[in-house]
């Protein structure tokens, strides 16, 4: 097994098909379900991110995936993909790799 985690909590990892159109259809209905410029309750603290903390809690911060033969066992058209919600800080990922 592996497990790929991202290390901030403005950010996902998820698991889908690597097609152009639905990676659209994604952005567009996390803008849909969690607005930019919206008033979130986070902004008052002096951050303005509250938009990206919301969109990791419906993406997720990690995945674990299993591994065959040394290579990632995955659907034909699975990919592991990451999500930057807030590009302002560096960020980074965790891949540990768990098994024999």
């Amino acid at each position: 097994m592996v497990l790929v985690s991202a290390m901030h909590i403005t950010s996902g990892i998820f698991v889908n098909d690597a097609e152009p159109g639905l990676h659209r259809d994604i952005e567009e209905w996390l803008l849909k379900l969690i607005p930019e410029g919206h008033d979130y309750y986070h902004h008052r603290t002096g951050e303005v991110n509250g938009d990206a903390h919301l969109r990791n809690l419906l993406i997720g911060h990690q995945v674990v995936i299993p591994v065959t033969d040394g290579k990632l066992d995955l659907g034909t058209w699975q990919k592991v993909f990451y999500a930057e919600f807030d590009g302002q800080r560096s960020k980074r990922l965790v891949i540990k790799v768990m098994g024999e």
